[in-house]
């Protein structure tokens, strides 16, 4: 019989601005280090409770810790804080882990594993939540990534008269940090938060070398709840000023898988993280046992990707100043992601606003480019593993594309297998406001509504009008 693997929480130290996150994977040793701008941990602590405090920490580490589950460990030690496990939490981390690793399991060929057993298991009840305080109490947090979703985000906020403070967060695995505040800054600029808080992210696990030398571990891949991840780790915040919230730019199209697993008849959604469904288990999560009265909710969750590549021609000025590639910030032009962006904007805006954005108008017409088109319209199967719409939604704005003039290799393949008017037949799907499918809280809501459905009318005029 093999000895188990194990993943332990070694440690969680803190100074006034930064929280380590020390871990052990049998005899590795890996840490995640968080950084934050304009908030003093120390003075926090006793302003709010150590013990308050030490229980938002151990919430950042165990969702942080479970990336190291990539290493299929069989039992999970959680040190001189399982005394903050309990059923509740056991049953949140369970839950985000079985579906944000479901990309894992299928990459991986392991559809039968489930997460390491907790060696301490639920130690003490659920505790109540914390009381909130602070001058933000009619404030919202709203993270900034610098994206698209991002600045409709921040206007519609904005259009809507909602109070809101930005978070500028950076990572590790995307490159120098230093850049990316410098890009997502570009951005927050351009709109009118009345904060702009700043965190910086170091992970010495997801860019390590661990299975190209650790072979012998099994797993081919690596996966991270990034943002499951992110909310937890932006909590000492709410704790801090006394945000009545956390809004996040997710779309509805992220709550569509890439694939359904034959071997388990499950859906394999890359995005899952980014769902609704996720959002409904954090948000009641952190409501009923951290935070009194919080909500985590996406302004945009109501609407597909077509509605808000629609809206953003209300500020094509800002558009500039977006990015979102992952591979070379601030684009690689080359990626899945850079491809489905550059498409959407393409679809609805002047080229020369798409040049200015992107760098380049002409990626329809590179033949070398043709491939990773294809598989955004999932001709050949699943679409790529990426934070993107789904295929239809692919077809409709290649469709919109050639209606505006747009020529070249990926046009051809475009018209040969699909064609305009089957575009236009699929766009019908996507064009609609769902105000069920949301946690606006429901002032907001009210403000809001009004705004999404003006956009997806326009949308609606835009995609289905006939051709001239």
């Amino acid at each position: 019989m093999s000895t188990p693997r194990i993943v332990k929480l070694e440690s969680i130290t803190r100074e006034r601005h930064q929280v380590v996150h020390s871990y052990a994977v049998d005899q590795l040793r890996f840490s995640t280090s968080i950084w934050y701008g304009e908030l003093d941990l120390v003075q926090l602590g006793r302003e709010r409770g150590e013990a308050s405090l030490r229980r938002l920490l151990f919430h950042s580490a165990v969702f942080e810790l479970n990336k190291l589950c990539s290493l299929r460990p069989d039992l999970l030690d959680l040190g001189d804080y399982a005394d903050l496990w309990t059923p509740a939490l056991e049953a949140l981390w369970r839950e985000i882990f079985h579906n944000v690793w479901a990309q894992w399991r299928y990459e991986n060929d392991d559809p039968d594993y489930r997460g390491p057993r907790v060696i301490q298991g639920a130690t003490r009840a659920d505790a109540p939540p914390i009381e909130r305080a602070g001058a933000g109490a009619d404030t919202l947090l709203a993270f900034c990534g610098g994206g698209k979703d991002s600045l409709l985000m921040m206007r519609l906020l904005e259009r809507a008269g909602a109070r809101y403070d930005t978070l500028v967060y950076s990572s590790s695995i995307y490159g120098p940090a230093q850049l990316q505040h410098q890009y997502v800054s570009q951005l927050t600029r351009r709109c009118d938060p009345g904060r702009v808080l700043r965190q910086w992210i170091y992970d010495d696990f997801m860019d390590s070398p661990v299975l190209e030398l650790h072979p012998e571990l099994g797993p081919r891949t690596l996966t991270a709840a990034e943002t499951p991840s992110s909310v937890f780790n932006a909590l000492p915040l709410a704790l801090a000023h006394g945000y009545r919230g956390f809004c996040l730019g997710h779309e509805r199209s992220a709550d569509g898988g890439q694939l359904v697993w034959e071997r388990t008849g499950e859906e394999v959604n890359h995005q899952w993280g980014k769902s609704l469904a996720a959002e409904r288990l954090i948000s009641r999560y952190i409501r009923e046992q951290l935070l009194v009265d919080f909500s985590y909710f996406s302004p945009l969750k109501p609407l597909h990707d077509l509605v808000i590549f629609g809206m953003l021609r209300d500020w094509e000025g800002d558009v500039p100043y977006t990015h979102s590639c992952n591979i070379r910030k601030p684009w690689c032009r080359a990626c899945p992601k850079c491809l489905y962006v550059w498409l959407g904007y393409a679809a609805f805006l002047p080229r020369e606003v798409v040049r200015a954005a992107v760098g380049a108008d002409d990626l329809l017409a590179r033949p070398e480019l043709v491939a990773g088109f294809r598989a955004l319209m999932g001709l050949d199967g699943r679409q790529p593993f990426e934070c993107i719409g789904g295929a239809e939604e692919v077809r409709v704005l290649l469709g919109a594309c050639a209606r505006r003039g747009y020529e070249g290799p990926t046009i051809e393949l475009f018209e040969r297998e699909v064609g305009r008017e089957e575009a236009r037949r699929l766009a019908a799907r996507y064009l609609d406001v769902d105000l069920e499918a949301t946690l606006l809280p429901a002032e907001l809501r009210a403000r809001l509504a009004p705004l999404l459905e003006v956009g997806a009318a326009s949308a609606r005029g835009y995609l289905l009008a006939e051709e001239s």
